[in-house]
């Protein structure tokens, strides 16, 4: 090669080797510097050392991971504090990795960033680290104090009046939904601590306008003043004058309903003292059959039948069950069903 080429070939040589070996240099030198324009979760550390990245993101991005969890519905808090979280962010390993992502790439590319400003646009997302049982006991605990069942319509009976109690609609938290939040609200850089709840509607399967439908017929018995009542569709229709059990011998008060049904029974002598010779034998209808034309059983061995023996209504004079005269307990039998609800007063 002609030495006039030459020259200016070894020349241009020299001065590549200048740059590329200046940039080398220049690029080793701020291996340390995180470049402009790389974030740590949302904190801009751009442009810092290693040792000022970390101060930065101690004060700002562990500040903000130790704030306490808070779970929000309406008026009402609970609150999980970083002591039971043990949230924390790897800080360290942070700064480690925003500037591997500084010194990412060819060294002259690097170079020719670090020399003109320009920015990388780069995010390191932060290892933050929390206590799983803590967040699910926290979320026991608010499923606890906030979860109610829905409560279905029913039923006021007293002796002598049926007045319906409204429905009331249940509560449900959304556990797995409020698991996400909270776990999304530790783990995301920035994020608000404060999580609102959640909660399912829960309806109640019986309303109050369905409760006559479910009660069409209903029966209370007095013991006070030897009153029978029925009542269709919530709303008393008919009263009848009763016997009751005499003392000793109580007709037993409580909800039941009816469990048998018969026309013209055979009387099922109870096993008891008062019953004398006829205790556990089983008398045909007829004469010596206290129990006439009907029989409504419920509860144990008491039922409502009729009786041979009207002057008694309106007194305490049975051994238990309820008396009737034989036309209105015939009356009564074919206004009923088995499962009829019978409340005793």
């Amino acid at each position: 090669m002609p030495r006039k080429f030459l020259i200016p070939l070894v020349a241009v040589g020299a001065f590549l080797i200048l740059i590329v070996g200046g940039a080398f240099a220049y690029d080793s030198a701020t291996s340390q510097t995180i470049a402009p324009g790389v974030e740590v979760g949302s904190v801009d550390v751009g442009g810092l050392t290693a040792d000022e990245a970390r101060v930065k993101l101690h004060r700002e991005l562990r500040a903000s991971v130790e704030e306490p969890l808070v779970v929000q519905r309406g008026k009402r808090s609970w609150k999980l504090g970083p002591e039971q979280s043990k949230a924390s962010v790897d800080i360290d390993g942070s700064v480690g990795e925003a500037l591997a992502t500084s010194n990412s790439g060819n060294f002259l590319v690097r170079a020719y960033r670090k020399v003109t400003g320009s920015e990388m646009s780069a995010t390191v997302a932060p290892e933050i680290t929390y206590s799983k049982p803590a967040v699910a006991k926290m979320v026991k605990r608010v499923t606890k104090a906030v979860d109610r069942p829905a409560k279905d319509a029913s039923l006021s009976i007293t002796a002598n009046a049926v007045a319906p109690v409204a429905a009331k609609r249940g509560v449900k938290v959304r556990r797995v939904r409020l698991l996400r939040s909270l776990s999304t609200a530790l783990t995301t850089p920035g994020a608000r601590h404060t999580v609102p709840l959640v909660v399912q509607s829960l309806q109640p399967k019986v309303t109050t306008g369905q409760l006559a439908s479910k009660y069409p017929t209903l029966i209370t018995v007095d013991r006070t003043n030897f009153k029978l009542t029925l009542f269709k569709d919530l709303k008393p229709v008919k009263t009848y004058i009763v016997a009751v059990g005499q003392a000793g011998l109580e007709t037993p008060a409580g909800l039941y309903s009816i469990q048998d049904m018969q026309v013209n029974p055979s009387w099922h002598v109870p096993n008891s003292a008062w019953a004398g010779d006829l205790a556990g034998q089983v008398i045909p209808p007829g004469p010596n059959n206290p129990i006439k034309a009907r029989w409504m059983g419920i509860a144990d061995s008491a039922g409502i039948h009729g009786t041979a023996d009207p002057g008694s209504l309106g007194s305490a004079a049975s051994h238990g069950c309820v008396r009737m005269d034989i036309p209105d307990v015939i009356d009564l039998y074919d206004q009923v069903s088995v499962g009829t609800p019978v409340f005793i007063a």
